[in-house]
């Protein structure tokens, strides 16, 4: 699909995109999200000043979202195939900022160790290397310096044809704000509305020491998409 064909579907989106060119693009494939519900209060110590947990029916989520990220690329350059296709790992929640429901990332982890590094010295985003394998039904990383483990073994089902408010809320974010030394730093994207999935665990392996009190082998919501084309903006800086 064509950049301006993503840029004119706008109904599902909860704020504007920028009035200026977007920069970047990337694919986000065949993608597992595993989603906890926690107690905003939970939240609120592991988030920097100025971004606050978002909530809905009283409560925050944590998210854990496996999934390759496929042709990064900055526009009108050609992409640099050894760094532009990765297995990646993030555990996020829900936050605001600047008024924009939004995403924090409190963990983000590459399968290449080169494009972890070129990604982290650009975006400023938290990531690191752990060793990761996937199948079509099967998707493992570790990382031992944190003790870090994930395996899940699943079975993609039915397209999920009515999302609820809740799946929506957890899907539809079209923001990140991620904290950078005395900065927020902030990012907009754009893409369709995410299709999505059912899926059925067949098992699940996880072990994240650092963040067990939020997410366990248990997650209250699943879902699975085959995948959306991303278009993002340049970031922005704001003093903390």
């Amino acid at each position: 699909m064509k950049a301006q064909d993503i840029l004119d579907q706008i109904k599902h989106r909860p704020f504007a995109y920028p009035n200026h060119s977007w920069k970047y693009y990337q694919e986000w494939n065949d993608t597992i999200f595993l989603h906890w519900q926690v107690n905003p209060k939970l939240i609120e110590p592991m988030l920097p000043k100025g971004i606050n947990p978002d909530v809905i029916n009283g409560k925050s989520w944590v998210s854990l979202v496996a999934f390759d990220m496929n042709n990064i690329g900055v526009r009108s350059i050609p992409k640099i195939p050894h760094i532009s296709d990765f297995h990646e790992i993030n555990i996020r929640v829900y936050i605001t900022c600047k008024g924009k429901p939004s995403v924090y990332f409190l963990s983000m982890e590459g399968s290449k160790k080169t494009s972890c590094k070129v990604l982290k010295a650009v975006s400023k985003f938290p990531y690191r290397y752990s060793k990761m394998e996937r199948s079509s039904l099967n998707f493992k990383s570790q990382n031992r310096k944190y003790n870090d483990s994930f395996n899940i073994e699943y079975n993609v089902g039915n397209d999920i044809a009515s999302k609820d408010e809740t799946d929506l809320w957890l899907t539809e974010r079209y923001a990140v704000f991620q904290d950078y030394k005395k900065s927020i730093i902030e990012y907009d994207v754009h893409h369709m509305e995410w299709p999505v999935n059912k899926i059925r665990i067949e098992k699940l392996e996880l072990n994240y020491p650092r963040f067990n009190h939020l997410i366990n082998n248990s997650p209250d919501r699943i879902h699975y998409s085959k995948g959306i084309q991303v278009l993002a903006w340049n970031k922005r800086k704001h003093e903390s």
